[in-house]
């Protein structure tokens, strides 16, 4: 607890140095064009034309352009450092400071393959204490569904990550199946090293992608055909952009015509993650609740318990547990990762007194080809961490 509370302080102290060392060089910015104006007021004798001339050009740089330039740098420095949007309107008044997140580093053995057993259980243990302030109050605590941490209420408000519509969904949804997630695990960004974010931040300039901007139907259209014609130097084939416009409004559950800044960047995120590392790699990713609500889903489908499934209930596991928890399911008190196969007939199979999206029934040949443990891993891991986040956005649509 020592460690933790010394680390705590270190990170204030640096950035409290941080503030002043930017408080320093934005007076030293400031002070020559002072002396300059100065400098001009004291060597000539400025007629009225002189001044009213000088008063228009200063008039047309204005100080909009500073402004644009310094709020657009915050803007990538946040994403460099994998923190949220944060409005200037924002108060941060009376608030813990915020986590300095630390990217992850790859390890030499990370592309080997993990040992992930099907039979051996792993107990699923939760911390004891607030990841905030460190402080236990027992059943007022609440875990996240993807790591052990745990955490008051009251400290995400003071955190800033918990405002009024997210503070009744923590409350709500933390003890149920469904679950929350806290906002480490949240923000699939964070996912990436410092070497995968340069990449993707690389990406996003070429491609004039404004950072914390919402993407209409044709920017993400845009976007996507730059980076194939950047990747292939070639045009994007109509079958691709079909599926990366069935990928936006996957992104756009509510139907508004753009998709979230966070929602677009967690996707971007997942999809280079597929592209640079192995599926090895992304195994080592997934934490004890996230395999274990693997194995009960494998199990769930192994009916004659051989230990193996045909590739058609691989694939309606993906459309189901591994697409996203869906909020309607709390009203029947059921968890997706410990049932079979949602049918047409249950109460979490339609949203909204809507029809449910279709699953398009297994071919002879995929009935007939079966899949194993591992093998079920390896083509699911990217869907179970695209479900991460909170949003009911699909961050990874799977393919039909």
């Amino acid at each position: 607890m020592g460690v933790l509370m010394s680390r705590r302080q270190t990170v204030e102290r640096v950035q409290k140095v941080s503030l002043a060392v930017s408080a320093f060089k934005d007076g030293l910015r400031e002070q020559p064009s002072t002396r300059r104006r100065a400098e001009a007021g004291t060597a000539r004798q400025g007629t009225l034309e002189q001044e009213v001339q000088e008063g228009e050009e200063e008039a047309s740089a204005g100080p909009s352009q500073p402004e644009e330039s310094s709020a657009s740098k915050a803007a990538w420095e946040r994403l460099r450092d994998g923190r949220g949007v944060e409005p200037e309107e924002f108060d941060r008044a009376n608030r813990f400071t915020p986590p300095a997140f630390i990217r992850p580093k790859r390890e030499l053995h990370d592309d080997e393959p993990p040992d992930i057993s099907l039979e051996q259980r792993e107990q699923i243990v939760n911390d004891e204490m607030c990841e905030i302030c460190e402080v236990w109050t027992a059943e007022s605590l609440f875990p996240c569904r993807i790591c052990p941490r745990v955490y008051h209420d009251g400290c995400l408000r003071r955190m800033g990550y918990l405002q009024k519509d997210s503070a009744v969904e923590v409350t709500e949804t933390a003890h149920t199946e469904t679950g929350w997630s806290c906002y480490y695990c949240d923000n699939l960004n964070l996912l990436l090293t410092e070497e995968e974010m340069y990449s993707l931040m690389e990406t996003l300039k070429n491609c004039k992608i404004i950072p914390e901007s919402c993407l209409t139907l044709d920017d993400f259209l845009h976007y996507k055909h730059q980076v194939h014609k950047q990747q292939f130097e070639r045009t994007m084939p109509e079958a691709q952009e079909e599926q990366a416009a069935l990928q936006f409004n996957a992104l756009d559950p509510d139907k508004k015509g753009h998709i979230e800044w966070q929602d677009f960047l967690s996707h971007e995120s997942i999809q280079l993650l597929q592209k640079i590392r192995p599926q090895n790699a992304l195994l080592r990713l997934l934490t004890t609740k996230e395999r274990e609500r693997a194995r009960a889903a494998f199990l769930a489908l192994d009916q004659d318990n051989d230990g193996f499934i045909g590739e058609g209930e691989c694939r309606q596991a993906r459309h189901t547990w591994f697409r996203k928890h869906q909020k309607e399911m709390l009203s029947c008190n059921v968890s997706i990762s410990h049932v079979g196969p949602i049918s047409e007939g249950s109460p979490a199979s339609s949203r909204n007194g809507k029809s449910p999206e279709k699953i398009l029934p297994a071919t002879k040949q995929e009935e007939t080809r079966s899949i194993d443990w591992p093998r079920f891993l390896r083509e699911n891991v990217a869907y179970i961490l695209a479900a991460r986040p909170n949003s009911a956005a699909l961050h990874l649509q799977p393919l039909a």
